[in-house]
């Protein structure tokens, strides 16, 4: 079964298929997975009232049982008067709410979601969805698109550093870097920002940081007619499906890997996958480096360097784009449908 899916499925909830609940939100319908997944990760999208906190909770059913549901987050934007955070020492028998992922200690087959909201006026969902991985799954390499080789789109440079706490911001800066480049393909002025401005809306402060990997896309996908998510892919092949399709996905690696050290001892890092070369190594906007020393934001990394990186966090991605752009077919049920609303 996790073959089909190569180790990872992305499900959409739909508005619609959301269920009143007695307090002030929704329950999702049991979502089936159609591989046993070991972790899960929650994605949204919503239209915020300034006056509106969200809570977003999930649970699984794990052999024989349901679990408790955990906390995946707190959601704002009036952090001033409602929390927006991820939620601390969430563990039992079952699993652990790692920040932004649920770690199971035993796969599920199904899982559900509780919404609730604080505030007179409810939240709008745009977009809902749960990527489930398998992280024991093995499976062979797929043959490259190298039709996207030779391929490199032309994406704004930041800078995560030369910022006070700057250090910590490569996932913000790449954030910012792809909204800047759907700015500028759309004429969208009000995609364009500055980094601390990304990293202020993303910052979690029970995480003390910016690298909540869901309020990255969250803050994007707040934005009107922008779609963003996390997923997690099986291949460098789906990469390059996606600079083929004009879209600069955003990936987390090992920074230590991806510069061929033999171990991975850094914290994770994240940066936009802009094209590849003409032999198929993967070119990228990465946010640390300094410009007032002459360094570069475009850096190419060897291939086989980057696929060990990339393995370090189950091939995870940020996808960011309009959602009327066309997108790669999904034939590996990795990301969302095509022109949803």
């Amino acid at each position: 079964m996790s073959q089909e899916y190569r180790g990872t499925v992305f499900v959409e909830i739909k508005e619609q298929q959301l269920i009143p609940s007695e307090s002030d939100g929704w329950v999702s319908p049991q979502i089936q997975l159609p591989l046993l997944a070991d972790q899960l990760i929650l994605s949204w999208n919503v239209i915020m009232p300034l006056q509106t906190g969200i809570t977003l909770e999930i649970r699984a059913f794990c052999h024989d049982h349901w679990t408790s549901y955990y906390t995946v987050a707190h959601w704002t934007q009036s952090p001033q008067r409602f929390p927006r955070q991820s939620v601390a020492g969430q563990y039992d028998s079952d699993g652990t709410m790692d920040t932004d992922i649920l770690r199971l200690n035993r796969p599920a087959s199904k899982a559900q979601l509780r919404l609730t909201y604080r505030g007179v006026t409810p939240p709008h969902w745009t977009f809902l969805a749960l990527c489930a991985t398998d992280t024991q799954a093995s499976f062979n390499e797929l043959p490259p698109c190298s039709e996207a080789w030779g391929q490199e789109l032309v994406v704004p440079a930041k800078t995560q550093l030369g910022w006070e706490e700057g250090a910590g911001w490569c996932s913000p800066t790449s954030t910012a870097m792809v909204l800047a480049h759907w700015a500028h393909k759309l004429q969208r002025p009000d995609l364009v920002y500055e980094v601390p401005e990304v990293a202020a809306a993303v910052y979690d402060p029970t995480w003390h940081g910016t690298g909540n990997w869901p309020f990255n896309t969250a803050f994007a996908g707040a934005h009107a007619g922008i779609r963003a998510y996390v997923s997690r892919f099986s291949d460098i092949y789906e990469l390059e499906q996606w600079i083929l399709a004009g879209v600069p996905p955003i990936v987390s690696v090992s920074y230590d890997l991806l510069k061929g050290k033999p171990e991975a001892h850094d914290a994770g890092h994240l940066m936009v996958c802009i094209g590849f070369t003409k032999t198929g190594d993967p070119i990228f906007n990465d946010p640390y480096y300094r410009p007032e020393q002459g360094e570069m934001c475009r850096r190419v990394f060897p291939r086989s360097n980057f696929l060990r990186a990339w393995n370090h966090s189950h091939k995870t991605v940020y996808l960011i784009y309009p959602q009327d752009h066309p997108i790669p077919e999904d034939r590996l049920h990795h990301w969302a449908s095509p022109n949803t609303g």
